[in-house]
Formats: structure tokens, sequence, C-alpha cells
């Protein structure tokens, strides 16, 4: 009898110190607290640790077992500069829902209205190979107002649902319907007509305004000869520039092109071998006319395709914005901007290239 008192005893005086504040209990929560904060920190390869959900929940509940004298003592994670990000990273989360347009219930600006979110949704509908940031540059330069392309993407990621067939490439109506004056860049492609004939397009632009001074066509293969005729023909009753960059293509190593550059009076300017890099702009623009062009329509022959090359020159200089040249057009670059502003509440569509791309513009 004797014995199980004395077992009784121990085990409430066992329970008595485990409950206490500073006794086993506190001693067994401070040891976990510190094991933690190690395999934290050993974790996290940065040098700020990465605490996860489960952490903050572990360390919140090792907290109520632990006295305030206790936690200062053990705790190695948080510091001053700990608690000065949490704060900086709230404010930051603050100011993101209160001008974010999608956010519910903020108490700060509710974002675009309803008309702006409409001509987003509708100029990425009717363009669907818009990326957000050309949407952005489009409607700041229609309707005059200043749109960050990260509200552009929140308000597609919501409101834009693409159909079925709209990533195809063009309706069947669009399908059947369809340094300033001193650097010119030129290069050569090919395509293919619907009879499988080839015929190599020469593009020539301006370096300096993105512009692009105007193709040529040949059906069949290209010589000398012909690559100066297709030159001329573009560059007639133009402004002469003074240098001339090409790759190291052989057609340009011809005597016969190099005779002709020496009456015109330009310098040719010969990009890197093997570095496409260093004859970029030419090499973009083709890509542009490859993807929103010629990839979405076919061709029936020389004269056709010379058509198709001409509405898309008309497009790409007088309507179709860049951001390297701060949202402007190259054929405006560098002028202001007088023109009037659309309206949200009432504007008009324009059709380019044959239906390819339709633009907003004042009613």
């Amino acid at each position: 009898m004797k014995d199980v008192l004395l077992l009784v005893i121990h085990f409430v005086t066992f329970l008595i110190r485990l409950l206490q504040p500073s006794g086993i209990k506190a001693v067994a929560a401070e040891n976990l607290t510190l094991k933690k904060q190690l395999l934290v920190i050993q974790r996290s390869r940065s040098k700020v640790p990465n605490l996860t959900t489960m952490d903050r929940l572990i360390f919140g509940w090792l907290a109520m077992l632990l006295s305030p004298k206790r936690i200062s003592r053990s705790c190695i994670i948080l510091k001053p500069s700990t608690l000065l990000s949490f704060h900086k990273a709230l404010v930051k989360r603050k100011y993101l829902q209160l001008f974010s347009s999608t956010g519910k219930g903020k108490l700060g600006p509710n974002g675009p209205n309803s008309d702006l979110i409409k001509a987003i949704v509708e100029i990425k509908q009717r363009n669907p190979r818009f990326g957000c940031p050309r949407i952005a540059l489009i409607i700041t330069n229609t309707f005059g107002i200043e749109i960050n392309k990260d509200v552009v993407r929140r308000i597609l990621m919501k409101r834009y649902h693409p159909r079925p067939g709209d990533w195809d490439g063009p309706s069947w109506l669009s399908f059947l319907g369809n340094m300033k004056d001193s650097l010119w860049s030129i290069d050569l492609f090919c395509c293919e007509s619907i009879t499988l004939k080839t015929h190599w397009v020469l593009v020539v632009m301006d370096v300096w305004s993105r512009s692009i001074i105007g193709c040529s066509v040949n059906k069949g293969s290209v010589d000398g000869p012909t690559l100066c005729k297709m030159f001329n023909q573009v560059i007639a009753n133009k402004n002469m520039p003074h240098y001339i960059s090409t790759d190291n293509d052989p057609l340009f190593q011809f005597h016969r092109w190099k005779a002709n550059l020496r009456i015109l009076e330009i310098e040719e300017v010969k990009s890197i071998p093997f570095t496409p890099i260093s004859h970029p702009y030419v090499e973009r623009v083709i890509g542009t006319i490859r993807r929103e062009c010629l990839d979405q329509t076919l061709l029936w022959n020389e004269v056709d395709l010379l058509n198709k090359l001409d509405d898309f020159t008309d497009y790409y200089n007088n309507h179709r914005v860049h951001s390297s040249l701060n949202g402007e057009v190259p054929a405006k670059f560098g002028e202001k901007m007088n023109r009037p502003f659309a309206k949200l509440a009432n504007f008009n569509w324009q059709t380019l290239c044959r239906g390819l791309v339709q633009l907003p513009i004042s009613a």
C-alpha cells in the first residue's frame, strides 16, 4: 500500500511539473523549437529561412507551451529584420489587392470599368495572336488610357474564354477574302504557293524606324542580276541610305550585286558569320510576316503574294504598334501624336490585312 501511495505521489508531482511553464513540458517544447528551427535553416538555401504553412502552425503551437523568457531565448529565426520584411510584404499585398481588377470587396478603386474590360476582351477575340503587352499599347494609343500589361493579363484570365478554333488560324471569311535613312537591312526568304511553286521574297527595312521599305517577289531561283532587279524595284523613288546590312548568303557575294551598290553609292555592312543575332531586325520582321500573314492564308501566284505583302506592309508601318518604339507605329515614330482618342462607349473596328487583323478606332 505504501508503494502504491508513493507511485501516485510521484505521478501527481510529474503531472504538476509537466503543466508548469518552466517544467518538463517547457523544456521539451523548447528543445522541439530549437530542433525545428535547425531543420528550417538546413532546408532553406537562401539567407532568409523559408517558412511553410506547416512550419508556422508548429511554431505557433510550441509558442503556447513556452514562457516569454524562453521564447526570446530559443527563437533564432525570427529577428527584427524578419518582422520588417513581413511588414513590407503585407504592404505590397495590400496595394496589389487595392488596385487589382480581380479583387473582391476592395476599399480602393475598382480597377478597369466594364467598357474597358469589354474592349480588351473583344480585341483579344478578334486578334487571338495578340499578347498582353501589345493589347495594352493598343488601348493606350486608341483610347488614351494608361494600362499595365499585367492588368490586361488578369482581365483576360478571368473574362476571355477561347472558343474552339480561335487558335487554329483565321476564320473562313478572312481565309477566303484574303537610324533614319542611314542604315537599311535586307534579307531573303522563300514561300510556297498553293501549287507548290517556290517564290523568293526580298525584304528591305529601315533599322532606325523599324519600318518596312518594301518587298519584292521573284518566282523561281535567284541569281545576281535577279537580286539587283528585285532590290532596285523596292528602292525606286526612295531616299538612298548610307549603309545597308546583309548576311553572308552567297547571293550577296555576286559581282553584279556589289557593282550595283557602288553605282548607288551604298556601303555594305556584313553580319558576323554563323551569328544570326548580329542581323536581328530583318530576321524578326521576316518572322512576323510569316506568323501574322503568310502562315494564315494560301498563296495563288506571284501577283497574289505581292498584293498580300503590300497589304501587310501598310498595316505594319501605319497601324501595328511596337514595344521597341515606345508603343508607336513605325510611320509615326518620333512624331507627336495629335489624333483624337476613341471613346470606350462608342468606337468602331478597322479591318486590315484582308481580315487578318482588326483594331479599334474612333467612331
